[in-house]
């Protein structure tokens, strides 16, 4: 989508901090981190929220949550834990209408979370 911030990062016409990235999905820093760790991972397909989700896309979502998993680890938040938040639509805290989840961590959660 050509107006799309995550899309426009996935494809490099944007800068991000890239975390990691393969050929599904590109993780990077937060720019307003909520957390002394905050990362986004996103799909490089533009999908709008979970709420358009199908099975098929079952396969996607759990690489999404290995990545989430190889990035927790990359940052050190592999033995003290961390928090995914996945917002859907508008009442949801969603502001990017491109499926990301949020990898917060490096200090205690709260709960709840809003």
């Amino acid at each position: 989508m050509s107006d799309c911030l995550f899309c426009k990062i996935a494809e490099k016409k944007i800068s991000a901090k890239i975390v990691y990235e393969d050929d599904r999905c590109v993780a990077f820093d937060d720019i307003n981190p909520q957390a002394p760790v905050h990362a986004l991972v996103i799909p490089k397909k533009h999908m709008v929220s979970v709420a358009e989700l199908s099975e098929a896309d079952a396969g996607l979502l759990g690489h999404l949550m290995t990545v989430c998993a190889t990035v927790a680890r990359q940052k050190g938040l592999a033995d003290s834990g961390h928090r995914l938040v996945v917002n859907t639509g508008s009442d949801g805290g969603q502001t990017v209408f491109h499926l990301h989840l949020h990898l917060l961590g490096g200090r205690p959660m709260e709960w709840p979370p809003g």
